[in-house]
């Protein structure tokens, strides 16, 4: 049969380079609801589903599809609620590219890009909250026991909508003063604005979940406090200790870890000030180290906060760059300037203990490391000095000790994450699961979720075998 519909995917329009650089309003604006239709009439509806493989949540990705396809918006949003609690989020953060996408079937034929799935999952989120508060799921009569969530990012998001959906009386746990976890601290607004987050997150709420905020487990409220009240417990704190390279000036004022840039920013509104009350640092020369998303977020952040100059230092080359591509895309075209193959070797004292320079060195690429990518090997002779007055460096988190030190019957792995069950998220504790980063280190969004999900159904099975003894 003849191919009718495009090789590329319906073009998606986005703010201006040139304007957005200079705020925090969201970058891409979505599909339009015929412009979704059209993008969904790519799909093949193929009987492999290949699609379906490669979501960790395994959302029926051809049933809302055809449903957009058809019209029927109250269709594509039945279908999909069925298998995710946050596709709002889903559709603007996950690694389509990496996951379902790159399984399409239309993909695979030379020349094709592959259905936007991605785009179509916010397409539907997003029609679904625009519809009356009068059609949201109402809170469901729970009777089937009490579960604790510790930590109400995406993972424990995902397991709190689905027990309370099962009928649980479910809790979460949040330390912080706003729920969402790293969806509202790490994410900026221009990627994902956090009204879409509390959307989400009150959709949870009308199903029953109910959020403790400002409480932190192994601080004012002990694990052995929630075993004694609750059933079971899912731990789902993240892992949002910073790590930092450990290079000579560290100390000095204007280097940051980039939880701490971007939580300034993103959850304590540091961007609006002086209307919030956390003023961020209003750099001209701005040095990031990393080449991820958190890296990408931090640089795109810093130029839009006013510096004259940012640049990414990254030690690999694009070739192995971790970050989405159409964040390293958003980034070039906001003017952020990218140096490859460098490493810092020192952040430089003015004399007053406040950065003035970042000291690199050039990097190739060796042998493959623990990771499967070529290790970086500095150049001798190579270094050369970026002037800099802020250093955000984003190479990675560790695990959050608040909790867990508190908690010695759980085992931990050396890296000091927790141990779980890779299909279940069961620990060492019976009744206690776990799952996300605090399990994985830092991951996607999706996985955590799709941890999640799985721990759901662990937790349910859990409980009814108990409660059946």
């Amino acid at each position: 049969m003849a191919v009718t519909f495009s090789k590329w995917k319906t073009p998606i329009k986005e703010q201006d380079p040139e304007v957005r650089r200079s705020n925090f309003k969201e970058v891409c604006l979505g599909y339009s609801i015929d412009e979704g239709m059209k993008e969904a009439e790519r799909c093949l509806q193929c009987k492999t589903k290949p699609c379906i493989a490669g979501c960790p949540v395994a959302i029926d990705i051809p049933g809302f599809i055809k449903c957009i396809r058809d019209g029927d918006m109250a269709g594509a949003a039945e279908v999909m609620y069925k298998y995710t609690n946050l596709p709002a989020v889903c559709g603007r953060v996950c690694p389509q590219e990496t996951q379902c996408e790159e399984l399409c079937t239309v993909g695979k034929m030379p020349g094709f890009e592959p259905v936007a799935i991605g785009k179509l999952e916010r397409l539907v989120a997003d029609w679904k909250y625009t519809q009356e508060k009068a059609d949201a799921e109402k809170a469901q009569s729970a009777s089937k026991g009490k579960v604790a969530v510790v930590g109400s990012g995406p993972s424990g998001l995902t397991v709190a909508g689905d027990l309370a959906k099962k009928g649980y009386k479910v809790t979460i746990f949040e330390a912080l003063h706003a729920a969402g976890g790293v969806l509202i601290y790490g994410i900026p607004e221009f990627r994902l604005p956090k009204n879409i987050v509390k959307m989400e997150i009150e959709a949870m709420q009308d199903l029953g979940v109910k959020i403790e905020c400002n409480a932190v487990v192994g601080k004012n409220i002990t694990m052995q406090e929630i075993l004694e009240d609750f059933d079971a417990c899912y731990i789902a704190v993240g892992a949002g200790a910073p790590h930092f390279q450990g290079v000579p000036g560290t100390t000095l004022n204007g280097v940051y870890s980039a939880s701490e840039y971007l939580t300034r920013i993103n959850l304590m509104h540091g961007y609006e000030f002086p209307e919030y009350d956390t003023p961020s640092k209003k750099s001209k020369k701005v040095v990031v180290i990393g080449g991820g998303n958190v890296a990408m977020d931090a640089a795109r952040s810093a130029k839009r906060l006013g510096a004259d100059e940012v640049t990414i230092v990254y030690r690999r080359s694009l070739k192995e760059l971790p970050a989405r591509i159409e964040e390293y895309h958003h980034a070039v075209e906001e003017g952020i300037i990218f140096n490859w193959l460098s490493n810092p070797t020192e952040y430089v004292n003015n004399g007053e203990g406040q950065l003035c320079g970042v000291k690199c060195i050039r990097m190739e690429l060796g042998e493959p490391d623990a990771s499967g990518r070529r290790r970086p090997v500095p150049i001798e002779g190579s270094e050369f000095f970026i002037e800099a007055d802020c250093a955000i460096e984003a190479i990675g988190q560790g695990s959050n000790k608040v909790l867990l030190s508190t908690f010695p019957e759980m085992k931990l792995n050396k890296w000091g994450y927790i141990e779980a069950d890779p299909k279940t998220g069961a620990t060492s504790v019976p009744g206690v699961y776990a799952g996300g980063d605090i399990v994985t280190g830092a991951a996607t969004v999706i996985l955590a979720m799709g941890a999640g999900k799985d721990a759901a159904e662990a937790i349910d099975k859990y409980i009814t075998e108990k409660k059946s003894k």
